[in-house]
């Protein structure tokens, strides 16, 4: 069966060789997520393409960061991926102590009329 682009990580599949997404929805959820996780400077031939969530690792958590990482998050979508709203992003810092963050986010997809969560920790 053909799919729309492979799963990230690469990995074989007995029936398509390697495991492919089928679906829009899943898709877009992967692409999202690269976005969200690419370093600025990373893509070739995109030197402005991430969000660059690593960079925020070893930093103070607080509401500024928590902002910053929110604005950049939102302007990044809406210039690589405008089809995706944005509905909302929360942070979690329980184990800020380890130097963990989880985030949260809500969107949409109004081409076609699905709504998604993507978590994630760094």
């Amino acid at each position: 069966m053909a799919g729309l682009a492979p799963k990230l990580p690469i990995t074989q599949d007995s029936g398509d060789g390697y495991a492919l997404l089928k679906t829009m929805r899943a898709a877009i959820k992967q692409n999202f997520k690269m976005l969200i996780l690419t370093v600025p400077g990373e893509r070739v031939m995109d030197p402005a393409y991430g969000v660059g969530m690593k960079t925020y690792l070893f930093g103070q958590f607080d509401q500024s960061t928590y902002g910053d990482i929110d604005l950049r998050i939102r302007e990044q979508t809406k210039k690589y991926m405008p089809f995706v709203k944005i509905q909302r992003v929360s942070f979690d810092a329980a184990d800020q102590d380890m130097n963990r963050l989880s985030v949260s986010i809500k969107y949409s997809i109004p081409r076609i009329g699905t709504t998604d969560l993507l978590q994630f920790t760094i």
